[in-house]
């Protein structure tokens, strides 16, 4: 029988640091930079690598195409790793641009309208970009001017949060323009909702309703238990009529 073949294991390439230090460079000759920036001179690698020992740091080869190869003394250990910081904020603060699409048409409804810039308004808050076309159809491509006023009232109705990077632009039978979000899209947003919070944090959230309402305070005519109530007749023996 054959031996049953194993399924292929594509592996990740592994990310290995290609960079030469102290044993690793076979150059004879350097052209070395000290950890202040100062220039030191062509020296040879051996010596290179004692000065670099002598200051407990590493000697580090940065330009090898170089004749001779430049090499500077650094903590290598440090320097790697305040790279790797820098790529991961600039990674952090790397922003994605989304696209989102809304589609119209050249006789839509007052109420279909509203509903349509209600979520280009939403799109252009939450910082993307909105492409918003317009379907022709039959007859109504000989009306291309109806299709673009549509576009600039849209426009129109959002500059306060978005601008027009791509003017209308008849393609086939869509037209199709490009709202980008200005800087004012997002802050009322973001202050409303601040406000929504702050609204929650001064409302006492423990839900019971009336049920800590405080009791009504105890009616003083009825008195003590066993005490008479004033204004009443002393009650009299049973049996013992009163005289006229």
């Amino acid at each position: 029988m054959r031996p049953r073949r194993r399924p292929f294991e594509q592996q990740r390439p592994v990310n290995r640091d290609t960079t030469r230090i102290n044993e690793s460079i076979r150059v004879p000759n350097v052209r070395l930079i000290d950890d202040d920036g100062a220039q030191l001179g062509i020296k040879s690698t051996d010596e290179a690598r004692e000065y670099a020992y002598g200051k407990n740091l590493d000697l580090v080869e940065v330009a090898a195409q170089a004749d001779p190869p430049v090499a500077k003394i650094m903590d290598y250990g440090k320097y790697k790793y305040e790279q790797e910081q820098k790529a991961k904020q600039a990674r952090k603060h790397q922003s994605q641009i989304h696209v989102k699409e809304i589609k119209l048409r050249p006789k839509i409804g007052v109420h279909d309208y509203n509903t349509k810039k209600g979520h280009v308004e939403h799109f252009l808050n939450q910082r993307a970009k909105v492409k918003v076309t317009i379907m022709f159809r039959g007859r109504e491509t000989t009306h291309p001017e109806r299709g673009r006023d549509l576009l600039l009232r849209l426009a129109e109705d959002v500059k306060e949060i978005g601008a027009i990077e791509s003017q209308p632009l008849l393609d086939g039978r869509n037209m199709v323009m490009v709202l980008g979000p200005t800087k004012n899209a997002g802050v009322k947003q973001h202050a409303e909702d601040e406000d929504t919070q702050r609204d929650e944090e001064t409302i006492p959230g423990d839900g019971d309703g009336d049920a800590h309402a405080s009791a009504p305070p105890p009616d003083d005519a009825a008195g003590a238990p066993g005490e008479e109530k004033p204004g009443e007749p002393e009650a009299r023996p049973a049996g013992r009529a009163s005289r006229a």
